[in-house]
């Protein structure tokens, strides 16, 4: 539902050092004609008012989110692209000024907010659709103009802040501009399952965990896993195409006799995680489509783009929700697999996305407040004989899903000096290969398409 504004709220102007300019209705129609950077276009020309009026993002009630520190605020994206902030209905022109009061809350000493930066609309930085908007109507415009925003968020979300010439130090001349992953990943150290204690409700839900084998905890895995390849190359397929965190879900069967969960088919979701609304319908589908299959849902996976494939402590209680459901859809024991894929992650090996299946062991009775135990989970791979059709729509669904999203992977760009994005996910998903070799010709044609989004 379109939000609108209360009769006489509190409205807050102070946006600290980076508060966005109001513009005119002509000077944002200048905006749109001008060009170069000597026009109108500025870091704080592009307001939510020019998004909403270019129908890059709409009113709504919670379509507005930051995460500081642990904390986070929900906002509602009013009808003139102010913000009114949910919990006490208090008004803000700009991002920038929601952002630096919302951050010193937590932070006294916060002196700007990075608004653009912090503040996500459904799930997305605000920053992207700005860059969207200037590709669209100044596509010769200076893309550092966005660049410098995200480079100033390192605080959101407790992760460490790299300085700009360790970020840079490696790179070759004339690369600076093109190195678009390595510039932009943040480090997010994880920590051992011991030194967690009890839950504390202050800790970030972002922390990553290390894995336990379960011969660590005084365990024996409890079921076998068998995955297809098709699964693992559908899968990374759907985790390389954004930067955006995304998740899909695993059909596959259990047989009670020898214990062995087998992992058939991946049902990636088409919709935006904080999109709610459309999360319901999406996943109705998906659940037709494991009856028509004669499949049941065995499992889950999601993607952490530039990070290491660990649990964060939410995943960890998100895969435990899932365990407990699953086993509640029957009398008897069935596990649920999950599965994190890291694509872009630079301290991965080679080219090959890190692919984590994994499991949480409730804590122990005597400590019932502790969160529980990730464990890794030892799979066998097996090999397809030939790329289904079923895999081959799916991919290029997912090519339609995500071709005007504002944070699609530009393929044409690179990973690293020697290495384009488009080389990146054909030598990633080259290792889940089935045995007919006619499958590299057909995957041709989706990558064909892939540059055609571009």
């Amino acid at each position: 539902m379109i939000s609108e504004q209360p009769c006489s709220p509190q409205v807050v102007e102070d946006g600290g050092e980076e508060d966005e300019e109001e513009l005119s209705g002509g000077e944002e129609s200048d905006l749109r004609s001008s060009s170069g950077r000597g026009s109108l276009l500025t870091r704080r020309g592009i307001t939510l008012r020019v998004l909403l009026k270019d129908g890059l993002v709409e009113p709504g009630d919670g379509a507005l989110t930051i995460h500081y520190l642990g904390k986070k605020f929900v906002g509602d994206l009013l009808n003139d692209g102010k913000i009114r902030w949910v919990e006490t209905g208090q008004i803000f022109n700009s991002p920038s000024a929601w952002a630096t009061h919302c951050k010193r809350l937590v932070n006294p000493a916060k002196k700007s907010g990075c608004g653009w930066a912090s503040v996500r609309y459904r799930g997305q930085k605000l920053v992207q659709y700005k860059t969207s908007w200037l590709h669209k109507y100044q596509p010769s415009a200076d893309m550092s103009l966005v660049s410098e925003e995200e480079d100033e968020d390192d605080e959101e979300e407790g992760k460490t802040a790299v300085p700009a010439e360790e970020k840079n130090k490696n790179a070759k001349p004339g690369l600076h501009d093109i190195m678009v992953a390595r510039r932009t990943d943040r480090e997010r150290i994880p920590v051992r399952y011991g030194n967690l204690g009890a839950r504390d409700p202050t800790r970030d839900p972002h922390t990553l965990v290390e894995l336990s084998a379960f011969s660590a905890i005084n365990r024996f895995q409890p079921f076998n896993v068998a995955v297809s390849s098709n699964v693992l190359l559908l899968m990374d397929f759907h985790c390389h195409l954004t930067t955006s965190e995304v998740v899909g879900y695993l059909g596959g069967r259990w047989d009670t006799t020898t214990q062995l969960l087998t992992v058939l088919r991946a049902f990636p979701c088409r919709t935006r995680l904080a999109d709610k609304e459309s999360a319901s319908a999406v996943e109705e589908e998906i659940c037709q489509n494991l009856f028509m299959r004669g499949l049941s849902l065995v499992g889950w996976y999601h993607s952490h783009p530039r990070g290491p494939a660990l649990p964060s402590l939410q995943d960890i209680d998100s895969q435990m929700d899932h365990q407990l459901r699953l086993q509640g859809s029957n009398n008897g024991f069935q596990p649920c697999l999950g599965i994190i894929c890291g694509p872009y992650y630079h301290g991965n090996q080679g080219v090959a996305s890190t692919i984590t299946p994994f499991w949480v062991v409730p804590p122990p009775e005597q400590r019932p407040n502790d969160y529980g135990i990730p464990v890794a989970v030892e799979v066998t791979y097996v090999q397809d004989n030939f790329l289904t059709s079923d895999v081959l729509n799916e991919m290029m669904l997912l090519v339609d899903y995500y071709r005007t999203a504002p944070d699609i992977v530009q393929f044409n760009q690179y990973w690293c000096p020697d290495t384009t994005m488009m080389d990146k996910i054909k030598g990633s998903l080259s290792g889940h290969a089935p045995k007919d070799q006619a499958y590299s010709q057909i995957l041709e044609h989706v990558y064909s398409q892939l540059s055609i989004t571009q």
